[in-house]
């Protein structure tokens, strides 16, 4: 997390040195694809300083703050800055360069005003759903994950139920959400293995539900401890808790 946070910033500091005034007209988005009537309706060489600051502030501030917030509270909450603080940042940008596009061509700012504002609803959403908890239902004859990549459980499905104080390791996610502690859905052990992780919080121990088929679900969750879930699933399902 702390080189994707790293390198975004660096990548924002370099774009305030890569497009300059003679060279806007072919790396300027927006400005590259406009015909030369319409580029005398923008103050490029206001523009490109308004470009070259807002850039090394971005750039500066989302390492500063990034790495303050990964230090102070987690690797979630600077996750969660990597995914909104450059939209709102942006926003900010677009709407403050409108006084240097007139004509038709604020018409592009305009457009892109809406697109990153639909891009941050949808990335606020997203974040919403992967860190509301998938909470675990147990019922008589099976089990339920609620939430995304929830599933249920007969009790025929179910081949072992285990407390283990460790996860595989986890080299890659083939389908799913990962911030910080939190994962949910698919992903690839060492061994190639694929499992499912449902982890609502960062536990000391785990539930590992083995089912018939050899899948393997790892669960933790947000507000009972693992071994509080282990105890209730051991009066329901005696013959397959070990």
């Amino acid at each position: 997390m702390l080189y994707i946070l790293i390198g975004i910033g660096l990548l924002f500091i370099g774009m305030a040195f890569l497009v300059t005034e003679n060279n806007s007209k072919y790396l300027l988005s927006g400005y590259n694809t406009m015909s030369e009537e319409e580029r005398t309706q923008v103050d490029i060489k206001s523009y490109i300083p308004y470009f070259k600051k807002f850039h090394l502030l971005l750039g500066s501030s989302f390492i500063i703050i990034g790495l303050i917030l990964h230090y102070a509270i987690g690797e979630s909450a600077s996750g969660i800055f990597i995914g909104v603080y450059p939209i709102l940042a942006y926003l900010y940008f677009m709407r403050e360069s409108n006084k240097y596009w007139k004509g038709s061509s604020n018409k592009w700012n305009k457009i892109g005003l809406y697109v990153l504002a639909a891009t941050l609803i949808l990335v606020v959403g997203l974040l919403a759903m992967g860190f509301k908890e998938n909470k675990l239902i147990i019922e008589p004859d099976a089990i339920q994950f609620q939430g995304s990549y929830g599933e249920t459980l007969n009790v025929s499905d179910i081949a072992s139920v285990t407390l283990v104080d460790h996860l595989p390791e986890i080299t890659s996610k083939t389908n799913g959400f990962a911030l910080g502690s939190i994962r949910k859905g698919y992903f690839k052990t060492g061994v190639g293995e694929e499992v499912k992780l449902i982890l609502n919080s960062d536990s000391k121990t785990y539930l590992l539900f083995t089912k018939t088929n050899g899948g393997k679900i790892y669960f933790s969750a947000k507000e009972n401890t693992s071994t509080q879930i282990y105890n209730e699933l051991k009066k329901v399902f005696p013959e397959q808790i070990e």
